[in-house]
């Protein structure tokens, strides 16, 4: 038993450690705002609005390259951005299912909380779509988990047990519990303001 959960534990380590590669720090005014998610090799990464406060944030990358980014979509009503970097071959994410999600399964954040670089925290999922007890926006969709995000988190990637991005991580709904824009909403907002060819 105890080598089972030693090769579980190595196994979900490296799996972060990778996903890591595509975990970018959203700078605004000089400051660690937030996180982001390399969305495309060329340069798109996806954040939350709120990390985003001015019109050029400085974007820093896992081997902390220091890169000006441009804001290419913002929407502050489902809380997400789109920036661009002038980069290519950036290490990227793997895009999960965010509609497949059940309540129960393991799932995990990344970000830099309080400025601590690539940090980890984990749960499970409570429960997802718009109908939701600590849903504040009606008519969005959210997936809601029991792990406890940070002021860092926001716009860094929620991964379900193989490592795929399920959601964009965006609010504390309270002690313990977290809130993520899921992939598919991230994916209507990229079509709506970019085209789709821009993922």
């Amino acid at each position: 038993m105890t080598s089972v959960l030693q090769d579980v534990n190595s196994e979900m380590a490296s799996l972060v450690e990778d996903v890591g590669r595509g975990l970018v720090q959203v700078r605004s005014n000089g400051r660690g705002l937030g996180a982001g998610t390399v969305w495309h090799k060329d340069g798109l990464i996806l954040t939350n609005a709120h990390v985003v406060r001015e019109d050029s944030p400085l974007v820093v990358l896992a081997d902390g390259s220091r890169l000006p980014a441009r804001v290419l979509a913002h929407d502050a009503d489902s809380d997400l951005a789109a920036l661009h970097v002038d980069a290519t071959g950036l290490a990227t994410v793997t895009i999960g299912d965010s509609r497949g999600l059940r309540a129960g399964e393991w799932v995990f954040a990344l970000g830099h909380p309080w400025g601590v670089a690539s940090s980890v925290t984990a749960g499970v999922v409570i429960g997802g779509g718009s109908r939701t007890a600590e849903t504040r926006r009606p008519g969005r969709d959210w997936i809601i988990a029991s792990l406890p995000l940070r002021p860092g988190y926001s716009g860094g990637p929620m991964l379900d047990a193989w490592g795929r991005v399920v959601g964009i991580n965006t609010m504390i709904m309270g002690p313990g519990v977290g809130m993520a824009v899921p992939v598919h909403v991230v994916k209507s907002f990229l079509r709506s303001t970019l085209g789709k060819e821009s993922f």
